[in-house]
C-alpha cells in the first residue's frame, strides 16, 4: 500500500501509474538490460547466458532479497518507501552486485558488461550515501542508467527509452512515494554515472 492508497480511492491515473511502477520496477530493467548488453557483446546465446549470471547477482538475489525482507518485517515493502529503512537493503544489494563483479572478473566475462555491472556498483554506492541524509528515486536512477547505456549500446534509435524515464518519474510523484525533485535527481544521477563509467571501462 503506498502513501496515495493511504489517502483516497486510486483513480485510473492513480491505476496507471501503479503499473507502470510495477512493470518498470528496477529489478526488471536491470535483468532487462544485462540481457541487451550480454547479447549484443556476443551476438550469440553465450552473450545472453553471461547476461544472465550477471542478472543473478544484479537483480534476481536483491529482489528476492526484498521480497523475504517483507516477509519477515524488515521493511515495509518490496520497494522500500521508508527512507529510514533502505539502508539495509541497500547494503546487501552492493554486497550482491560487489560479488557479481568478482565472479565476472573471474570467470574473464565480456568487457560491455563487466563495465555494465561495475557501473550499477558505483551508483549503488553514491545512492547509499544520498540515503543517509535524503530520499532519492531508485526507480529513476535504474532507468536513466538503463537508458544511458542502452544508447551507448545499440545507438540513436533506443533513444526512445528517455521518454520511458519521464513516464517512470511522472509514475513516483503520482503514487506520492516521491518528490518531482527525488526523481529528477534519481535520474540524473544514474544516467551520468552510466555516461561517465560504462564508457571508460568497456
Amino acid at each position: 500500500m503506498t502513501a496515495l492508497d493511504e489517502a483516497h480511492t486510486p483513480t485510473a491515473a492513480d491505476r496507471a501509474a501503479r503499473a507502470v511502477t510495477e512493470v518498470f520496477t528496477p529489478g526488471v530493467l536491470v535483468v532487462a538490460v544485462l540481457l541487451a548488453v550480454g547479447w549484443y557483446d556476443t551476438r550469440s546465446i553465450a552473450g545472453l547466458g553471461w547476461g544472465l549470471l550477471a542478472a543473478l547477482f544484479c537483480g534476481v538475489i536483491p529482489y528476492t532479497v526484498l521480497i523475504l525482507g517483507v516477509r519477515f518485517g524488515w521493511w515495509t515493502d518490496r520497494h522500500v518507501r521508508e527512507r529510514r529503512q533502505r539502508f539495509v537493503p541497500l547494503l546487501m544489494v552492493i554486497a550482491c552486485v560487489s560479488l557479481g563483479v568478482a565472479t565476472l572478473v573471474s570467470l574473464d566475462a565480456p568487457r560491455e558488461l563487466f563495465a555494465l555491472v561495475a557501473a550499477m556498483l558505483i551508483a549503488l554506492v553514491i545512492t547509499l550515501a544520498i540515503t543517509l541524509t535524503w530520499k532519492i528515486s531508485f526507480h529513476t536512477a535504474v532507468a536513466g542508467g538503463v537508458s544511458v547505456v542502452l544508447m551507448l549500446t545499440y545507438g540513436a534509435p533506443t533513444a526512445v527509452a528517455v521518454p520511458v524515464v519521464a513516464v517512470i518519474g511522472w509514475s513516483r510523484v503520482r503514487l506520492r512515494d516521491h518528490t518531482p525533485a527525488q526523481a529528477v535527481v534519481g535520474a540524473v544521477l544514474g544516467a551520468a554515472v552510466a555516461a561517465v563509467v560504462f564508457p571508460l571501462l568497456r
